[in-house]
């Protein structure tokens, strides 16, 4: 039966014309996509129990579907737009102004695919749509003169896919109201091996108003500049690959938040599974990477689990009062079966802040347990009175953590509790209670 539907779906496929572009298998949830071209034959083993599509062997009874996507495609050109609708694409419609697009979308019942590419200095791009939704970045340029570069007004999961090969550049208006250049209401899974970077001139770079997904397939993605966060997460970040590069921003790197009303597993939690984050943070009373707890839900505890992959993080020596690792409630390092590498510097000195309070610049700030479980950990305070780690617990379980402070009336470790040693991991630094 399956073979008879797969031919079906083929012929089918044939008669769409030059708008069908993928194929895409679904299996346990998740696809694969293939050009149609991949797919003219689909090699069948004698028992009818495998296929081949490209270079993939797949069980048959491990394919939930096949479909044919026959994406909307946005094309930007200078100081225009074009968007072409394919007839498959139920529901979709288009408003052009120049190089600014904005797509409604009604269809809830078909996860839509658009593919975004070309170049202009004067253009954005807005969809508003209330079911999940794949945006193909492919070779895009846009600078926006209106307000955010992409603005996606839908709450459900928005995949941008950063295509393989392609180059990708937002850039929005600075004198915008925009919450971010590229702006999302949803949760925001980002792949593709492409590069994206982002300048947000007005406020945030990158927002996600509840999670944000790198999967393991992710390219780099660079913030050049924000006039507030480099990036600002609503639930969880959650990083499996890829590599994220942050400098030039006015406030926090990359900063995730809890949501009291979220009934997200993961809400309240910053989880590293693999790949690079870089930052330079040269502003003051900042945090390179930054979890914050939500005060009005005392049931939201949350956890920065450094697990896997790696972490540079630098504080320049204008960096007075900012952290580098910042979590308002456990802050984990590596595991029993991981080996991350952290690297942090801290030049920056002093802030004195509107009470008169004065805080130290710091490599590590955890306001509950700071665990050492793997991998290892440095830290350098090389500014005047900068501090290398400050919790109210550590505990070391493997791995190492050192920690050197050589800038003038410096700390390198200060603890509420004392600690205890002995229990698996290596810690060196001097110690402050």
């Amino acid at each position: 039966m399956k073979k008879i539907l797969l031919s079906a779906l083929l012929l089918g496929a044939a008669t769409v014309g030059a708008n069908a572009q993928w194929l895409r298998v679904w299996s346990g949830g998740e696809s694969t996509r293939y050009a149609i071209s991949e797919a003219v034959a689909l090699p069948y083993a004698t028992s009818g129990s495998t296929i081949t599509i490209g270079p993939d062997k797949y069980s048959t009874a491990a394919i939930d579907s096949i479909t044919i996507v026959n994406p909307v495609t946005i094309t930007w050109n200078g100081s225009t737009a074009s968007v072409d609708i394919p007839e498959t694409a139920e529901g979709v419609t288009a408003t052009v102004n120049g190089g600014d697009v904005v797509i409604n979308n009604a269809c809830t019942t078909i996860e839509h695919e658009f593919v975004l590419q070309g170049s202009t200095t004067a253009g954005s791009f807005t969809y508003n749509g209330d079911y999940k939704t794949k945006f193909h970045l492919n070779g895009l340029s846009l600078t926006s003169t209106t307000g955010a570069a992409i603005d996606i007004q839908c709450g459900k999961r928005i995949d941008f896919i950063l295509e393989d090969g392609t180059a990708n550049s937002l850039a929005d208006y600075a004198a915008g109201a925009q919450k971010a250049c590229l702006n999302c209401q949803g949760h925001m899974e980002i792949a593709g091996s492409g590069s994206l970077t982002v300048a947000g001139n007005a406020r945030h770079a990158i927002r996600s108003n509840e999670y944000l997904f790198l999967k393991k397939s992710c390219g780099t993605i660079s913030v050049t500049k924000a006039a507030s966060d480099g990036i600002h997460v609503g639930e969880y970040f959650q990083m499996n690959g890829g590599q994220i590069v942050v400098s030039g921003v006015a406030a926090d790197g990359l900063q995730v938040e809890t949501d009291a009303t979220s009934t997200e597993e993961l809400n309240g939690q910053f989880i590293l599974n693999g790949g690079t984050i870089n930052v330079t943070l040269d502003a003051e009373d900042a945090k390179a990477i930054r979890l914050d707890a939500d005060a009005t839900d005392a049931t939201i505890t949350p956890h920065m689990q450094l697990l896997d992959g790696t972490v540079t993080v630098s504080l320049s020596s204008t960096a007075n009062g900012s952290k580098g690792l910042a979590s308002d409630g456990n802050l984990t390092i590596g595991s029993a079966s991981t080996k991350p590498t952290v690297d942090i510097t801290v030049a920056g000195a002093t802030f004195t802040d509107s009470a008169g309070e004065e805080n130290r610049a710091t490599g590590i700030k955890a306001d509950l347990t700071l665990t050492i479980a793997g991998g290892a950990t440095t830290v350098k305070a090389t500014g005047q009175k900068s501090r290398g780690v400050r919790a109210t617990t550590l505990t070391a379980t493997g791995g190492t953590l050192t920690v050197t402070n050589t800038g003038s009336k410096s700390q390198g470790i200060k603890l509420d509790n004392t600690f205890q040693s002995g229990q698996g991991g290596t810690v060196s630094g001097t110690f402050k209670y």
